[in-house]
């Protein structure tokens, strides 16, 4: 019979099958875990779902589907929801010195990012681009939530989040350990494909419809733009991030 844990803290959700799925896999603390009663059998999603708690230990509760629906925070949890622990974030000093030990690391770091679904996707592109940390200030930016979790796919919880009180201080940090500071920019700067991330590099993106700060600016080392052809002058945040990760993903290709 599984034992049930008692939380040290008030709990988090997790919402939808992804996500409940990879806090199964991940390091987070998963307490209990909520699933739809139905009349039918559960789908094969939720069942992988219920033996991965099972062998996890963790207990699992089939309750009405209306208290999924009132428990969630996020739309169409997909029947499941997961009590975990809440995010734990880290330390850019402890992952400094953890990089030293790492040849061409690549970071990202967001300035000012808000909306959830746009922090989610880039930690599901940072996730599968091998990103060692994302950064992003504490303060006017998105936290980790149920909705970052859904929109990242459960990304979440592989890749590690670094929150700071300054950026700028923080890129301060990142250049006097060698890092090259690469900042996106729309309308100014050089094409990204001539920029040379096979170095240690922070790409840094600015926040929705504002870009970089001024503070931020003046720290990078240089702007990458990305040439627009269409009638739209600029890419959503995400998809700018995925352009220039893999961007540097395919330049170091052959360098390991």
């Amino acid at each position: 019979m599984a034992v049930k844990k008692t939380p040290s803290h008030s709990p988090d959700h997790v919402e939808g099958v992804n996500p409940v799925l990879e806090a199964l896999r991940g390091t987070r603390e998963v307490y209990e875990v909520y699933v739809a009663s139905q009349s039918l059998e559960p789908s094969a999603q939720l069942r992988k779902v219920i033996e991965m708690a099972n062998a996890a230990g963790v207990p699992v509760k089939h309750v009405p589907r209306q208290r999924i629906e009132s428990m969630a925070t996020t739309t169409a949890p997909q029947g499941v929801i997961a009590a975990v622990a809440p995010y734990r974030y880290w330390d850019l000093p402890d992952i400094v010195r953890a990089l030293e030990k790492v040849d061409r690391p690549l970071l990202l770091a967001l300035d000012g990012v808000e909306d959830p679904q746009n922090l989610g996707a880039l930690l599901r592109v940072a996730d599968a681009a091998g990103v060692q940390a994302v950064i992003a200030p504490g303060r006017r930016s998105a936290g980790i939530s149920a909705a970052v979790a859904k929109a990242s796919a459960g990304a979440v919880e592989h890749i590690t989040v670094i929150r700071i009180s300054s950026l700028a201080a923080a890129i301060d940090r990142l250049k006097a350990a060698g890092f090259w500071i690469v900042g996106a920019e729309a309308d100014e700067g050089v094409p990204y494909y001539e920029v040379d991330m096979t170095v240690p590099t922070v790409i840094v993106l600015g926040g929705e419809g504002k870009g970089l700060s001024r503070l931020v600016r003046e720290r990078c080392d240089t702007l990458a733009s990305l040439p627009m052809k269409g009638a739209v002058t600029s890419l959503n945040v995400a998809a700018a991030g995925a352009v220039l990760l893999f961007e540097a993903v395919r330049q170091r290709k052959d360098l390991t």
